[in-house]
């Protein structure tokens, strides 16, 4: 044993064997049962089906459309604050990242609000009695969620990329957008590559947005819910989930071969970036940044007023009378917002916690089944959150388990690992590992060092880790929708409901209250970190 764990204590081994049985029991074993339900006649029913094929093309189509979109938008906007010349450039850089943290569901509902058939926009300002719902509709909900993911990929490629290539390229007469071309666009398209292959996982997963906006535009994500909670056939529903991962999981793998491909490239082409460098100056140039930014900046701040507008209206768009009645009409739903926030709390703790050490064992251990842990850990990124939620209810009612609490906080819980463990991993790897070997030579077992060392060291990625998940973990939509129960209203589920039912203002006051919370937490969770930070640089 002492082989196996190379020098690690009894502690370390329980804590070993605890991770794997976690990750069989909770990954891998859901994802069994998955590939077990369904039959042959389910496989060849979805194949000959001309219903199912067109649900699967719009799928992939609105995937490249929404994905391709998404990623020029987000690195347009990140171009521009990087490179551009705008004014009020901090201001411009925020909008992304608020918009990012805001619960996903917020998008959707806004969308109805200002663009629906009684939209502020299209019946109250141009008169119109026209339905956005569809692709288009669609495929815009989707770009204005996705995007902020794309801007920061792509700001981080462009501040790595050293100034000094395009002022020499410059000095030796070559254009602007010649240089453009040769040298940043060529330097970024891994970032570009990587934020293309994230939000393709992402859009293919996404449920809110089709479900309140597509309208009778089918695809895979939505028909998955359709089938099991309307027509009770869960083989069809099983394989349309199947065939939604197979192309998750191809995105998943040559994302990760990306990462590790970059982290070589960052350390060979990298140099102090100058984040001072406007390198367009031109004129005409900077007002069309300007006028780009802040077109997107102008339907952030729509949506948020959509939301809190309708939240004091009697009914939207017929009767703008102001009343308190959706908002005094929260506290009918104190159900949801506890479970909705304890849920979030008890899987975020979860998820950093098993994020911490999982990227310890990883990165400073050489245990038996290290690499694959790697894997596993970041295998639920490349599962649809609808098919992660129905692979546990299969499972759970295989073993006869009726707890829909826990398992509403093991979706949570699995399905914002990857991003735990990535934050998590990429603070451990700068920790130098002869830290590690002072205080193993002192007489510290791994668990010692883990809880002494590392730990404090890593702070501020883990609660930047704890912020994130409980944010999400907040508005979570598609990975609980088949867990939840009578006993288990969640705030993100109600708040569909009630859209679907055309409640707006209810919709609009509770969403503007989850908006609320996420962003009192985020701020909390922010000057926490500061000042973690701060104390461990005065002990420095």
């Amino acid at each position: 044993m002492n082989k196996l764990l190379k020098g690690g204590s009894n502690s370390f081994y329980i804590i070993w064997i605890s991770v794997v049985i976690f990750f069989t029991t909770f990954v891998i074993f859901p994802l069994v049962c998955i590939f077990l339900q369904p039959k042959l006649s389910d496989v060849l029913l979805v194949l000959t089906s001309e219903r199912w094929h067109k649900a699967i093309i719009n799928t992939f189509f609105q995937c490249v459309c929404s994905t391709t979109l998404s990623v020029f938008v987000g690195y347009v906007y990140a171009y521009a604050v990087i490179r551009g010349k705008l004014p009020f450039k901090k201001i411009f850089s925020l909008f992304p990242i608020i918009h990012l943290v805001t619960p996903p569901f917020v998008g959707g509902l806004a969308f109805i609000l200002l663009l629906g058939r009684q939209g502020f926009i299209t019946k109250t300002i141009l008169g119109l009695d026209v339905s956005l719902y569809g692709f288009w509709g669609l495929l815009l909900a989707q770009v204005l969620c996705f995007f902020p993911i794309a801007y920061l990929i792509c700001c981080q490629t462009l501040q790595g990329i050293n100034p000094s290539l395009e002022q020499a390229a410059r000095s030796m007469g070559a254009n602007k957008l010649k240089i453009f071309f040769t040298i940043t666009l060529p330097l970024s398209f891994p970032g570009i590559l990587s934020s293309f292959l994230f939000i393709a996982v992402s859009v293919l997963s996404d449920f809110g947005n089709p479900l309140i906006i597509a309208g009778r535009y089918r695809v895979l994500a939505v028909e998955i819910y359709t089938q099991l909670t309307g027509w009770l056939n869960t083989g069809v529903s099983t394989v349309l989930g199947i065939i939604l991962l197979v192309p998750s999981i191809v995105l998943f793998i040559f994302q990760n071969k990306l990462l590790k491909k970059n982290i070589q490239k960052i350390a060979t082409i990298g140099g102090k970036s100058s984040n001072n460098s406007s390198f367009y100056d031109n004129k005409k140039i900077s007002v069309l940044f300007t006028l780009f930014c802040s077109a997107i900046a102008f339907i952030i701040v729509a949506q948020f007023l959509s939301i809190i507008l309708g939240s004091f209206q009697k009914l939207w768009s017929v009767n703008p009378a102001f009343t308190l009645n959706h908002i005094k009409g929260i506290f009918s739903y104190k159900s949801e917002l506890f479970n909705s926030l304890s849920f979030a709390f008890i899987s975020a703790i979860l998820s950093t916690a098993i994020a911490c050490v999982t990227s310890y064992i990883t990165n400073r251990t050489s245990v038996l089944g290290y690499k694959t842990l790697d894997v596993v850990c970041q295998l639920p990124a490349a599962i649809p959150g609808s098919l992660f939620g129905l692979s546990l209810a299969i499972a759970a009612n295989m073993i006869h388990f009726r707890g829909s609490h826990f398992l509403i906080i093991i979706a949570m819980t699995v399905s914002y690992l990857p991003f735990s463990y990535r934050a998590c991993t990429s603070t451990i790897v700068q920790i130098k590992k002869t830290l590690d070997d002072g205080a193993r030579s002192l007489g510290a077992d791994r668990i010692k060092v883990l809880t002494s060392v590392i730990l404090p060291l890593s702070i501020e990625g883990i609660f930047s880790s704890f912020v994130y998940n409980f944010v999400r973990g907040v508005g979570t939509l598609s990975a609980v929708i088949f867990l939840v129960s009578f006993n288990t209203p969640l705030s993100s589920v109600k708040i569909l409901n009630l859209a679907e039912q055309g409640d707006w203002g209810k919709a609009a006051a509770l969403a503007l209250v989850l908006t609320l919370l996420t962003f009192a937490i985020l701020g909390i969770g922010k000057l926490i970190s500061n000042k973690f930070r701060i104390k461990i640089w005065n002990n420095n």
